[in-house]
């Protein structure tokens, strides 16, 4: 059976452990980086050793609803997409 990601309690008491510092200081550390990341998302945001976030356009397209089978024109939009990090890459191969 695979092991299941860590949820947020368990991430930060992991952090709290290996960094001495109490839960609340590292919740509010990790609470702090994740309101950045949103205010930063337009520009890209970069997690150093882990990767970063950036914009992405996508252009409009024609699609096909799978109930109907009929063509529909999809919009083009904004969407973010995260990075993944060469050495993040690496840490799992």
């Amino acid at each position: 059976m695979a092991a299941k990601p860590k949820t947020k309690t368990q991430i930060i008491s992991a952090l709290a452990e290996s960094t001495e510092l109490s839960k609340k200081d590292v919740s509010a550390v990790i609470d702090a980086m994740v309101q950045m990341a949103y205010k930063e998302a337009k520009v890209g945001f970069t997690v150093p050793g882990l990767g970063k976030l950036v914009v992405v356009n996508r252009k409009a397209r024609m699609g096909r609803n799978p109930a109907t089978g009929e063509s529909i024109k999809i919009p083009a939009k904004k969407v973010l997409k995260f990075r993944i990090a060469k050495a993040a890459k690496d840490a799992i191969g």
